[in-house]
């Protein structure tokens, strides 16, 4: 079991749920991190749970089975991973922290230098670099032609990192 490949499975948008049904009925290692929503309606309260990672299933996949995935139409692509030991140890701290139960969100990982995309507000679709990845709640526009950059403060879960 150890050394089947995981692979990140990219989902087709809303098929988190049914892909991890199709690997459960295929019996195929996998990893769906499900938390709790609560939304209030004009007639209620209703709770449902979401994926934590949009649009992502971790799965642990003979290569022979590979194609079977994708035979349900719900996986976009799957992506090998590299690093299995780091990321074995990263699934387990988000084991514990989904069931833990504490608020939580997620937020992108953000370096000095990252490009960087403003998703909402007045600067709504500006780019520009992270500042300070300790508080990476500022970005720099830049204005090449002064070899200037103007500070902007923005709170991170509204930066989109760019490829």
């Amino acid at each position: 079991m150890a050394d089947r490949p995981w692979f990140v499975c990219h989902t087709r948008p809303r098929c988190e749920k049914k892909l991890a049904a199709v690997l459960t009925a295929e019996r195929i290692e996998h990893y769906l991190p499900l938390i709790l929503s609560v939304r209030r309606y004009h007639d209620g309260t209703k709770r449902f749970t979401k994926p934590l990672f949009p649009g992502y299933v971790f799965a642990q996949v003979d290569p022979e089975l590979k194609p079977r995935i994708y035979q349900q139409d719900n996986v976009a692509r799957a992506i090998p991973v590299e690093d299995v030991p780091r990321f074995l140890v990263q699934m387990e701290e988000v084991k514990r922290i989904v069931a833990s139960g504490l608020e939580l969100s997620v937020m992108p990982l953000l370096r000095r230098g990252r490009r960087v995309k403003i998703l909402g507000g007045a600067l709504h679709g500006l780019e520009g670099l992270v500042d300070n990845p300790a508080d990476p709640q500022g970005i720099v526009v830049s204005v090449d032609v002064l070899q200037r950059g103007l500070h902007v403060r923005v709170p991170a879960g509204q930066l989109d990192p760019l490829p």
